[in-house]
C-alpha cells in the first residue's frame, strides 16, 4: 500500500524503494581550485542502484493508487530506468513490461540480463536508441494491447519523466541542501546529466520552492549536461514539467526559463554513443574516488563538469556538487 509522503506534500503518495539519504562525499579539488562533492545516487539500493529509484517511489505509488496490475515503460537497450522499473516491479509484485530499442540479442547482458532476472517481459522493437518518438509509440501500442487483454497497466514514459516522477528530485534537492549545511558549506552549483528532463525538472522545482520559502538564502545553480537531442535540449519542456511538479505539490510559485541551464556540448554524436571525453572522465573519476561511471549517461555528465571547470566556470574554493546517477551494469556492455 502506498503511503503519504509528507516530506514532499501530504497529498502525494510514495512507496519506499530507495535507501535514503544517499551519501554526499568530498571529492577533493578540481583543476580550478573548486571543491568537488559527489552525491551518490548510484547507491539508492534498488536493483543495483541509480537515480531512477527516487522517481519510481512516486510513480509506483501512483500505479498502486490507480489499482494497476502491471507496469509498462520504455528506453534504450541498456536503459538504467528500465532495469530499475523491473526491480521496482519485482519488489512490489507488479509484472513489468519493458519496450526496448534494438533487436533481441542472442545473449542478454548488462541491464537486460538484470531486467530479465527481475522477471520483466522484454519487448525489443528494432528501433534506434535515439528514436524516442517511435519508442514512445511502441509503448503506447503495448499499453493499449494490455488493456484489451484485460490488464490495468500503469504506463511510464522514457526516464520516468512526469510531474509525479519529478517529485523525487524535488525532495532530493532539499536533501542535498541539508547535507551541504551539515558539512558546513554552501553549494554553488549542482551538476548532473539530463536527457528526458525529469530529474532536471524536479531539481528546478526544488530550487524555486526553496527560493520562495527564503528569498535571502544562497542557492546553487542547477546545471544539466544534455546527452540526448530533443527533450534534453528543450528548456521550455523542463520549465513546463517543473511547474507541473510545483502545482502537484500545492505551490503557487513558478519556474522560468532563467532557472534552466542545459549544456549539450558534451553529448557527442547522439544519445547512447560514447565519447572520448566521457572515457577520460570515467578514468578520472575511478582514479580520484573509485566512482564508477557509465559511458551513456553519468560519464558524459561528469565530462561536462570537468569541461566547465577547465573553461573557468567554477571559482577557486567554490563548491560543486555532482549527482552520480549510477549506470554500472551498462559499463560491462558499452565499453
Amino acid at each position: 500500500m502506498a503511503r503519504r509522503c509528507f516530506v514532499a506534500h501530504p497529498r502525494v503518495s510514495c512507496v519506499t524503494l530507495a535507501t535514503l539519504p544517499t551519501p554526499l562525499e568530498a571529492g577533493g579539488k578540481l583543476q580550478s581550485g573548486a571543491n568537488l562533492w559527489v552525491k551518490r545516487d548510484d547507491l539508492t539500493g534498488l536493483g543495483v542502484g541509480g537515480n531512477k529509484a527516487r522517481k519510481l517511489e512516486f510513480l509506483c505509488a501512483e500505479a498502486i493508487d490507480n489499482d494497476a496490475t502491471c507496469l509498462v515503460t520504455v528506453g534504450a537497450a541498456q536503459s538504467n530506468h528500465c532495469r530499475m522499473t523491473a526491480a521496482a516491479g519485482a519488489r512490489l509484485n507488479l509484472p513489468t513490461h519493458l519496450v526496448l530499442s534494438g533487436e533481441k540479442p542472442k545473449n542478454l547482458e548488462g541491464n537486460q540480463m538484470l531486467s530479465a532476472m527481475f522477471g520483466a517481459h522484454l519487448h525489443h522493437t528494432g528501433l534506434a536508441a535515439s528514436d524516442w518518438s517511435n519508442l514512445e509509440l511502441a509503448r503506447a501500442e503495448l499499453t493499449e494491447k494490455l488493456i484489451r487483454d484485460g490488464q490495468r497497466p500503469h504506463s511510464i514514459p522514457i526516464g520516468g519523466s512526469t510531474a509525479v516522477g519529478a517529485i523525487g528530485y524535488t525532495v532530493a534537492f532539499d536533501e542535498i541542501i541539508s547535507q551541504c549545511s551539515l558539512q558546513n558549506f554552501v553549494a554553488d552549483a549542482i551538476v548532473f546529466t539530463t536527457s528526458s528532463g525529469g530529474t532536471h525538472a524536479g531539481l528546478v522545482a526544488g530550487l524555486v520552492r526553496a527560493r520562495a520559502n527564503d528569498p535571502q538564502k544562497v542557492l546553487p545553480k542547477i546545471i544539466g549536461i544534455g546527452v540526448a537531442k530533443g527533450v534534453a535540449l528543450n528548456t521550455n519542456r523542463v520549465v513546463e514539467l517543473a511547474n507541473e511538479t510545483l502545482t502537484l505539490l500545492g505551490e503557487s510559485v513558478h519556474a522560468t526559463i532563467a532557472d534552466v541551464i542545459i549544456d549539450a556540448s558534451y553529448m557527442g554524436a547522439d544519445y547512447a554513443i560514447p565519447t572520448q571525453a566521457a572515457a577520460d572522465a570515467t578514468t578520472w573519476a575511478a582514479h580520484r574516488g573509485a566512482w564508477v561511471l557509465d559511458p551513456v549517461y553519468s560519464a558524459k555528465g561528469f565530462s561536462g563538469l570537468l569541461g566547465l571547470d577547465a573553461n573557468g566556470d567554477f571559482g577557486v574554493d567554490s563548491n560543486i556538487v555532482f549527482i552520480h546517477t549510477g549506470g554500472l551494469p551498462s559499463l560491462f556492455v558499452m565499453h
